[in-house]
């Protein structure tokens, strides 16, 4: 029987067997309880905080002003603007190398309302940005920026930043449409920042962004907690970013690239988003160490990767999300060394995704290992060794860790799991069974999708340990 034959044959085989179970057979609920893998992320409650009840009193060279704008006029280059109580204001700051900070010892950022410290606020009153960063080298610290102007199309902003070289360090940003927009200007550093935006606001999309990078070079972005914006860090033509310690939650995309090279993503947290991570049209991204967890939204990926090149994805833990990864028209990237576990989808990967080398992952109970829609065989494997597979039926002879048998994760069972979910009450029947053995063990009956031709016999991964254990639901962050 010549290959397209017997293929055609295989699967309709499946879909006779589970279309005449189908509708008697009940209906199974997924095996991924994604509620049970745990985020050990002590995230500050974003309705936490008081405001200060004293009016304002900015503070330069030992003169006292009542208005923040007053006293930033009036600083020299060098000086230090000490702000307490509330101020009802707009304030732009155009004296370089100027500080503004708060006059006690409290912290506005991520920490104060577990402190409890008294900080200084400067409230918009709803209109444009709160503070307007306009000359070199200011810093802001350890203030409270709160209620900007409510229009995302005129990119009303908590901060705006159009002088090269601020620093924006523990600044609580609240009611915010974007939080803070970084103008073409480069050498920005903001960390250990809180930024919530509006929940009245219903639409995601309707929000501005918790960070938005928009034309800029070597920014360092640090220690945030960002929620309820539409992205939490957005780029657009930024390169030379390094993103690291962030914490993102309830966004559209927790992080956000496009048209953005050269960038470093490390040891983020994304959680409950509709995505964790949206790589798109960008080229030599470093994505180490990140976790993506329940980002189970209307798309749902963990990390979604479209029109990416040269980028390399490498420790990454990716779980109870719809899909750990989709992966669109990618090309000569790395995925390696990924705990892809208990999604509902571990890997979908479409579209001409092409010369990615896929090694050290491992994917484990997720309810579809992986999915394809390519039209060819992808192997997804190293020289020597491929990936581990919770699934996979393996054989190790030598010893060496790397099973003799193949792995088929993504074949004509998937095809049929993925297009007609109804079948699967049958995932485990005799006729599954049997088109998959045929598909690992006699290359002649070779359907599109993915094949990792050296399984891995152990997990390269302390899964049990530190997420969900899939068999009793039993789950240590310790």
């Amino acid at each position: 029987m010549r290959l397209g034959r017997l293929y055609v044959a295989l699967t309709a085989f499946v879909l006779v067997v589970a279309a005449a179970g189908a509708a008697a057979a009940p209906q199974q609920t997924s095996g991924t309880d994604t509620d049970a893998v745990t985020v050990d992320a002590d995230v500050p409650d974003p309705d936490a905080f008081e405001a200060p009840d004293d009016d304002g009193v900015a503070t330069v060279d030992g003169t006292e002003y009542g208005s923040v704008q007053a006293a930033v006029d009036v600083a020299d280059p060098g000086d230090t603007v000490r702000l307490s109580g509330r101020f009802d204001e707009n304030v732009t700051v155009r004296t370089a190398n100027v500080t503004v900070t708060a006059a006690g010892p409290g912290t506005a950022g991520n920490g104060a309302a577990e402190s409890g410290d008294p900080v200084a606020m400067i409230d918009g009153g709803g209109e444009g940005d709160v503070l307007a960063i306009e000359a070199p080298n200011v810093t802001v610290e350890r203030i409270w920026i709160n209620n900007s102007g409510w229009e995302a199309d005129t990119e009303d902003a908590g901060v705006f930043v159009n002088g090269t070289d601020a620093t924006l360090d523990s600044v609580r940003l609240t009611e915010v449409t974007f939080g803070v927009w970084v103008d073409g200007v480069d050498g920005v550093t903001i960390e250990n920042s809180t930024i919530v935006g509006r929940e009245e606001v219903r639409s995601h999309a309707e929000r501005g962004n918790g960070i938005n990078l928009w034309e800029t070079e070597d920014v360092v972005v640090r220690g945030n907690d960002i929620t309820r914006v539409r992205d939490g860090i957005y780029f657009s033509w930024a390169e030379g970013v390094e993103a690291t310690d962030n914490r993102m939650w309830d966004l559209r995309f927790g992080v956000h690239y496009m048209y953005s090279d050269d960038n470093l993503l490390a040891d983020n947290l994304a959680f409950d988003n509709d995505v964790g991570y949206a790589l798109m049209v960008s080229e030599n991204l470093r994505i180490v160490d990140n976790r993506a967890v329940d980002n189970d939204g209307g798309s749902g990926h963990g990390i979604l990767v479209k029109d990416v090149e040269d980028t390399t994805i490498r420790g990454n833990v990716l779980a109870g999300n719809e899909h750990g990864l989709f992966a669109s028209n990618g090309q000569d990237n790395r995925i390696e060394s990924n705990l892809v576990m208990e999604n509902t989808v571990g890997v979908h990967s479409t579209a001409g995704s092409t010369d990615q080398t896929v090694v050290n992952n491992s994917f484990v109970h997720n309810d579809l290992q992986a999915f394809s829609t390519n039209d060819a065989v992808v192997a997804w494997n190293g020289t020597h060794e491929g990936n581990y597979w919770s699934d996979a039926r393996t054989a190790d002879r030598s010893g060496d860790g790397v099973s003799e048998l193949r792995h088929r994760p993504a074949g004509t069972v998937e095809q049929v799991l993925h297009d007609h979910p109804q079948a699967g009450v049958f995932a485990e029947s005799p006729a599954f069974s049997a088109v998959r053995m045929a598909e690992n063990s006699f290359p002649v009956l070779e359907s599109p999708g993915i094949v990792d031709h050296h399984p891995l016999v152990e997990s390269p991964h302390d899964w049990e340990h530190y997420y969900a254990d899939h068999t009793d639901n039993a789950h240590r962050n310790d």
